[in-house]
């Protein structure tokens, strides 16, 4: 459903040398992806199901962590969305107020908290991309979460203003189910079968981070749920009520 859904009220030399060990020893074995891509998707949204296709390319794609967040602002239309939950809409609408416009619609595609694109045209997508990473500080923070036993361990390195990374930020950590078909039997995508990649399932806040080298700990049972099988971190500027851009995330199965 690409039309615009209008919405008001929101709630209103030897340093090198140490950074460079620094890095060695908190940085995963893995290269730090380029970008996070959140989808806001609905099951009642005929122009959907070609950006949940796109999602599950990008999954697949090492350097990018894709992200489904199913809305609620279209259950009425005859199909309550089994997916969905109100948080993830008042996500979609923190980044409208924070971005300043009513750009709020169906499906959307958030890259690097930075920018917003329709989220079934793959150029406009992969040009965002490309654009965001360019921007200093986005993408910039290595991140890394491990699997131990019944806890993830999460930890955040430091880096300076200078190197373009704002702070203080906020890290969350979200549980996923990285395939989730489901048959559709009413409103516009009736009688289809899609398969929803990435949906996020839970979602906490870890803590602050203020550009200092910083690590928790998070229980598995905090973020257990039917289908979970994943786990994502992410650093972004900003709050949880004014959004801002990506510097930084991981992903780590839980299988």
């Amino acid at each position: 459903m690409t039309l615009m859904m209008a919405w008001s009220g929101f709630l209103n030399g030897s340093g090198a040398l140490a950074a460079c060990a620094l890095l060695t020893t908190i940085a995963p074995a893995v290269a730090q992806p380029r970008a996070v891509v959140e989808l806001f998707t609905s099951q009642g949204c005929s122009s959907c199901p070609a950006a949940d296709k796109i999602i599950g390319d990008l999954a697949n794609d090492p350097s990018v962590i894709a992200l489904s967040m199913p809305i609620d602002y279209w259950d009425y239309l005859g199909w309550k969305d089994t997916l969905a939950d109100s948080r993830f809409s008042a996500r979609q609408k923190a980044y409208s107020a924070r971005r300043g416009d009513r750009d709020v619609y169906t499906p959307q595609m958030i890259v690097n908290g930075a920018m917003q694109v329709v989220g079934n045209d793959r150029a406009r997508i992969d040009g965002a991309i490309s654009d965001t990473e360019k921007t200093a500080g986005i993408m910039s923070v290595p991140v890394k979460v491990t699997l131990d036993g019944k806890q993830l361990k999460v930890a955040v390195a430091a880096a300076a203003a200078a190197d373009g990374a704002p702070s203080p930020a906020e890290v969350w950590i979200c549980s996923i189910s990285k395939a989730v078909p489901i048959a559709i039997t009413r409103g516009e995508n009736r009688g289809r079968e899609v398969t929803y990649h990435n949906v996020v399932r839970t979602w906490l806040k870890v803590g602050d981070w203020t550009g200092k080298a910083q690590s928790w700990t998070v229980p598995i049972e905090n973020l257990a749920g039917a289908g979970v099988d994943a786990a994502v971190v992410y650093v972004q500027s900003g709050s949880r009520e004014q959004p801002g851009p990506m510097l930084g995330a991981a992903l780590t199965s839980l299988d």
